[in-house]
């Protein structure tokens, strides 16, 4: 059983060999969690049990998700342009309000529950479209926030789009090893930057050593740019595995929030690194 990097994406079927290429699923057998009794590949359907998971489903389902996150973005940005009191609040409630429902989803298993999906979808648009003006208005110089912005999102779904062609073409395999060093890379990570800013409140310095601007900051951005490509790997490979050992079509749900999750992210550290290169303090 293959574990996924992504804490939304849960414990998934073991494939059975072969590179996985986002094609119809296999019915007869469900992801963990989704069903109580998982069965057998080639096992009957069981009475009751919705038909099984499509790409189309995953491609409906993480368009609708995004396409919430993104007009919220937009409503966010304006709003905040419009009265600037209001960036650290959005900022605040869309991050933390994301957080909580991520950990509702994950720990509840709540994955394939449309209106949690929906609601962090919102919850993170009000977040990414605050950050995005914070970062083109207040932290850059000899940019507009408009150009800084749409690099940003460009640089984004290049990325995806990447990502998704190394996959389609089995260039990099994803194997359990593969899987362990990414998770360990994402544990690693997130310990540097709590460090980071742990020494950041005690020296004065927002964010620490590791977002200052410096070197070492565009050196750690780019690392951590490079954690979240690789980790659209797995993403990738699980929802293949679920669509092959033909989950519900209702999974296609926690499939699009947990590329969203990465997307942010992404998107986010991408904004992030190009701001030290338009910093203001340069």
């Amino acid at each position: 059983m293959r574990e996924t990097s992504n804490p939304v994406l849960r414990s998934l079927p073991e494939q059975r060999g072969g590179y996985a290429q986002f094609g119809p699923g296999i019915a007869g057998a469900t992801q963990a969690g989704y069903q109580a009794e998982p069965y057998a590949y080639g096992a009957p359907s069981q009475t009751g049990v919705s038909r099984p998971l499509t790409i189309d489903d995953v491609v409906t389902k993480t368009g609708m998700t995004l396409g919430v996150l993104s007009v919220v973005a937009v409503i966010s940005y304006f709003l905040v342009s419009g009265n600037v009191g209001l960036a650290m609040p959005f900022t605040l409630i869309g991050s933390l309000g994301g957080l909580v429902l991520v950990l509702i989803a994950t720990f509840g298993r709540k994955q394939d529950n449309p209106a949690i999906v929906l609601s962090y979808a919102a919850l993170e648009g009000l977040f990414v479209g605050a950050i995005s003006w914070l970062f083109g208005n207040v932290m850059v110089q000899g940019i507009s926030a408009a150009a800084l912005i749409t690099q940003a999102v460009l640089a984004t779904v290049g990325v995806f789009f990447g990502m998704l062609v190394v996959y389609k073409t089995g260039a990099i395999r994803v194997t359990p090893k593969f899987t362990r060093f990414m998770v360990a890379s994402m544990v690693g990570v997130l310990v540097l930057m709590l460090g980071s800013l742990v020494i950041g409140m005690f020296s004065g310095n927002p964010g620490g050593p590791l977002r200052d601007g410096g070197m070492l900051s565009i050196i750690f951005s780019l690392v951590v740019i490079g954690i979240a490509a690789f980790s659209f790997l797995i993403d990738f490979d699980s929802a293949d595995q679920m669509i092959r050992a033909g989950a519900p079509e209702k999974a296609a749900w926690g499939i699009a929030l947990g590329l969203t999750v990465t997307l942010v992210w992404l998107y986010v550290e991408i904004l992030r690194l190009l701001s030290y290169f338009y910093s203001s303090d340069r």
